[in-house]
């Protein structure tokens, strides 16, 4: 047996047994990057911008709090190696870093996307959440998302000037858990996607998907261009009465877990 084999069979082997280790507990662990997405904020120097912890605009405190309603474990995740994957059930990256945002970004190499693919193949769930053009890297997160049949056009959607909100709306939703009670979003500046393999669109615009999803061996991948349901927009502090996003917030918060479940 040669060295890359059983390095393989060493990696396959924490996987399998972090998983079984989770199936059998009744808390499911939900973990957050802080490794592609490592911005601190410019004033402070501390870790901000789409973490459990950023308890203000650009934070997602409130949908760790959805998590927690559900009766899960909100955690952080650093580099994502089998070990720390496999005491995760649901891993939800967001807009990983650029240049502009980051001196030195983590980008998306070799070993941690065999890591996240394997983790998935056998029964992680993955959410993906990017942004528009201007604002994510693209290049390796496309390298991490196309082994699941996916990609992130370079463009931006739903451009929004000022507080003209139904420049980022979407109303025609399609009959999907994600949707269920829910008649119109938010979503602003996003990215579209394409699609091959088993992957297949939830939400489509003029021909473009904002928002897909497939399945991958034992596992789950959920991806939409947008950051999306952030402190800011999931309530209605700057939104009208008439979006839904904390609804669909908790639709996609039951729909990650429910993969889970299905184990």
């Amino acid at each position: 047996m040669n060295k890359n084999h059983k390095e393989y069979l060493i990696i396959l082997s924490l996987i399998v047994t972090g998983l079984l280790t989770r199936c059998a507990s009744a808390q499911p662990v939900v973990g957050l990057d802080n490794w592609f997405n490592r911005e601190t904020n410019a004033k402070t120097s501390k870790p901000f911008h789409y973490l459990w912890t950023d308890t203000e605009n650009s934070g997602y405190s409130r949908w760790g709090d959805i998590f927690i309603s559900r009766g899960a474990k909100i955690t952080t995740i650093g580099k994502p190696d089998a070990s720390a994957l496999s005491k995760t059930d649901v891993y939800i990256i967001v807009d990983p870093d650029t240049t502009t945002e980051t001196p030195a970004p983590n980008y998306f190499m070799a070993d941690d996307i065999k890591a996240i693919t394997n983790w998935v193949r056998y029964g992680g769930v993955l959410a993906l959440l990017g942004n528009d053009a201007p604002n994510c890297e693209f290049t390796h997160f496309n390298q991490l998302a196309s082994q699941f049949g996916m990609t992130f056009n370079h463009v931006t959607l739903h451009p929004v000037t000022g507080t003209n909100f139904e420049m980022g709306a979407s109303k025609d939703l399609p009959d999907h858990l994600l949707f269920k009670g829910v008649s119109k979003i938010y979503i602003k500046e996003v990215s579209d996607i394409n699609l091959s393999g088993a992957a297949k669109a939830i939400l489509k615009e003029n021909g473009k998907v904002l928002i897909a999803e497939t399945k991958f061996g034992k596992g789950y991948v959920f991806v939409i261009g947008d950051p999306w349901i952030y402190n800011e927009y999931i309530d209605h502090d700057r939104l009208p009465e008439s979006f839904d996003n904390r609804k669909a917030a908790e639709n996609l918060t039951d729909l990650l877990l429910g993969y889970v479940k299905e184990r």
